[in-house]
């Protein structure tokens, strides 16, 4: 019996020591990880809130990594095309992708895909949430969300309000708020944030609804009128209204967050998400995404994940409802 014993716990520390070196390549590659160039993939072309803060994020990653982090950009196709460049990467770390709202907009917005959403990549972290703002021309009669309301229910379809493009977080939060206040107000999609600026600084159009970041110098030089913010709270450091303070329970963030080639390590996965975390919690780094009217989330892969989720079905409750389609 005792001779049963002592071979029975001699397989289990046979067994033992065979399931650690079996792990230890894995916890080896991760502590090392990366042993080479790594890329960030923008799927926009340079410049704008994702492009600033991919850029910032991979100067501070490769001091930490000791490894040269270069920006890689893919614009096309309302991020299709640079989201399924890093879908069929090698999934081992060393190539990952900023996306924004569009991520989880397209699956219900866009009839086909290259790749599939959930299935062919997984996410890293939500780095951050990015606020987004409901201007007028300076010669607007109505100053507040509520003026606005008033005025777009005794003038319907008298309003017109821009965005960067049909299907994106603009233009469906807008819709939200259309669709919560009970208001018609035409819709102008433009190609970029640059020329529904141009079109409402013209007069042309009543309402903007872009990026706090991207309306800020304008408004702040009497060239917009800010109306309101579309998130769930108060910009840090200004005094600009939101929009659920009118109209409780709406509000609309745009995500930015890194994703990764499904497949990929979970051990390298949470260390792309750990060193970023360091990033992120460095003060001057959080002070300067807030200036940028960002929120600063740095949250863990299945949180992000799970949020992913919950956005796809968000989103294509409203897309469904408003009937709209990519132009």
């Amino acid at each position: 019996m005792r001779s049963a014993i002592q071979c029975f716990n001699f397989l289990v520390r046979v067994v033992s020591l065979l399931f650690l070196l079996i792990a230890m390549p894995t916890i080896a590659s991760a502590q090392d990880f990366p042993k080479a160039p790594v890329k960030i993939v923008i799927p926009f072309p340079p410049g704008g809130p994702t492009d600033t803060v991919g850029r910032l994020l991979g100067l501070k990653l490769q001091e930490i990594w000791g490894q040269p982090v270069l920006i890689d950009y893919k614009a096309g196709a309302g991020t299709v095309i640079g989201v399924d460049f890093v879908a069929k990467s090698a999934p081992d770390g060393l190539v990952f992708g900023m996306v924004n709202s569009s991520y989880v907009v397209n699956p219900s917005l866009r009839k086909t895909m290259p790749y599939n959403t959930l299935k062919d990549l997984t996410g890293v972290t939500q780095i951050a949430n990015l606020q987004l703002a409901l201007v007028a021309r300076p010669d607007a009669p109505f100053n507040t969300l509520a003026e606005l309301i008033t005025y777009a229910k005794k003038n319907p379809d008298k309003l017109s309000y821009g965005t960067p493009g049909a299907g994106g977080t603009a233009h469906l939060g807008t819709e939200l708020i259309k669709r919560s206040a009970d208001i018609s107000i035409l819709h102008a999609p433009f190609k970029g944030s640059a020329p529904a600026h141009t079109e409402l600084m013209g007069g042309r159009i009543d309402l903007v609804v872009d990026p706090f970041l991207s309306v800020l110098p304008y408004v702040k030089a009497g060239r917009m009128k800010m109306i309101a913010t579309l998130g769930d709270k108060r910009v840090s450091g200004f005094d600009y209204p939101t929009v659920s303070e009118t109209i409780p329970g709406v509000n609309v963030n745009a995500l930015l967050g890194f994703v990764v080639p499904k497949g990929t390590p979970l051990n390298i996965v949470q260390k792309i998400q750990s060193d970023t975390f360091k990033v992120l919690s460095n003060p001057e780094i959080k002070k300067r995404l807030e200036e940028m009217g960002m929120e600063v989330v740095a949250s863990k892969p299945e949180q992000f994940d799970a949020f992913i989720q919950s956005e796809i079905k968000k989103w294509a409750r409203v897309i469904s409802e408003a009937r709209i389609e990519s132009e």
